[in-house]
């Protein structure tokens, strides 16, 4: 017979706190939420300090205890893992298939941020020397998305961010930039070609979920180079798959 686990009786004591706490729309005080645990009010005014301290909870003006911002915060970000989960094989099989890096972005508080990056020995990742919030223009993910917001968007966002130079080939005006955007010969893809990284070379698409704007992509040599208009088209029924996906799960 396997031993028994070790169980912190104060954690389970707190979480029964919190569901009951998430049973009442408008709160309850400690009195209330302390006889529906089966807890001593003394235990329970402690945890629930303790909770309150901790953004957990939050005690309201007449007494009551409601849900806390911590809360909503766990519940988004595991939210997020979810949809991710979901999407993960997908990047997977399009790793294997194209023999390259895969790569999710999305366009988050104003920022192009990696939200997935699916790599392996025979698909390695580009060295991401400096961070995407820093070379949106640069990177083919980056101008995927630029690409796709609407004039006053993206002029904002160029406003916020200087369009350092990577490499010889990296776009550094912002004129020439939305030039290239608004005249991509592939679009709605678009290339990054040795503009971030010197003998590498990506294509990305557009990807939504919800309402939110990102880009599916991969990476790959530049002597792959001619392999462009194939990669395109393998991207552009993955990046409606994952699509269709997060917005079933919205």
């Amino acid at each position: 017979m396997g031993a028994s686990p070790t169980l912190i009786s104060s954690v389970q004591r707190a979480f029964r706190l919190l569901e009951a706490a998430s049973a009442h729309e408008t709160g309850a005080p400690a009195k209330q939420l302390a006889r529906e645990t089966g807890l001593p009010l003394g235990t329970a005014y402690h945890l629930l300090r303790t909770l309150v301290h901790d953004g957990y909870l939050r005690k309201l003006d007449d007494g009551s205890f409601v849900l806390g911002d911590r809360l909503q915060a766990l519940h988004t970000g595991g939210r997020s893992q979810a949809l991710l989960a979901r999407v993960r094989p997908v990047l997977s099989a399009l790793r294997d298939e194209l023999s390259s890096a895969a790569y999710l972005t999305f366009y988050e508080d104003g920022e192009i941020r990696v939200s997935e990056v699916v790599d392996g020995p025979r698909a390695p990742r580009v060295d991401l020397w400096v961070g995407f919030e820093d070379a949106g223009h640069a990177t083919a993910l980056g101008k995927t998305v630029l690409r796709e917001l609407d004039d006053d968007s993206r002029q904002e966002y160029l406003s916020r961010h200087t369009l350092n130079d990577l490499t010889p080939h990296t776009v550094t005006t912002p004129v020439e930039l939305i030039r290239r955007l608004e005249n991509t010969p592939l679009a709605p893809a678009v290339t990054d070609l040795e503009e971030y990284a010197l003998g590498t070379v990506c294509v990305a698409v557009p990807v939504y979920s919800g309402g939110t704007v990102g880009s599916l992509g991969v990476s790959m040599p530049r002597n792959r180079l001619d392999r462009i208009d194939e990669v395109r088209e393998r991207l552009l029924p993955t990046a409606h798959r994952i699509t269709r996906s997060l917005s079933l799960t919205m």
